[in-house]
């Protein structure tokens, strides 16, 4: 079977416009929910679509799909439907996307590593501006 990638990494691929190898990662691994997709993937094995949407309390069926079906098109998820009597459709990393979960890995360590940071920011941010507004209303009170 022919491989047909992404249309938009096909163009920038043929155009030239594809500048560096850290581009295309970007360009595999983008997208709201592709990392934890492939974390799954990674960690437990294959999943089923309805596996995967209970995964994310927040996503659409449209945009679930978008994203399995940009990862299947850049050779990163395999997609294998069984003839049952209900139709079972499963998800599965490729080699190819296999070869990425030291890359989510990686991320995921760092942002374990660095959230605590983050909250730490956004606190001290949300008491500052509390913080004003008291100020303000006390000296125009």
């Amino acid at each position: 079977m022919p491989i047909t990638l992404r249309d938009d990494l096909s163009e920038k691929i043929s155009t030239g416009e594809l500048h560096c190898e850290k581009e295309l990662t970007m360009s595999i691994i983008s997208g709201k929910y592709k990392i934890v997709i492939l974390w799954h993937l990674g960690h437990d094995g294959a999943l089923r679509y309805a596996e995967l949407h209970r995964l994310f309390a927040d996503i659409s069926d449209r945009i679930l799909t978008k994203q399995l079906r940009e990862l299947e098109k850049d050779c990163v998820v395999s997609r294998k439907i069984y003839a049952e009597s209900r139709l079972k459709v499963e998800y599965a990393l490729t080699d190819l996307g296999r070869s990425l979960i030291p890359i989510v890995e990686s991320i995921y360590e760092w942002g374990k590593d660095h959230l605590a940071f983050y909250v730490e920011k956004e606190k001290s941010a949300v008491g500052r501006v509390e913080a004003q507004v008291t100020e303000t209303s006390v000296t125009h009170g």
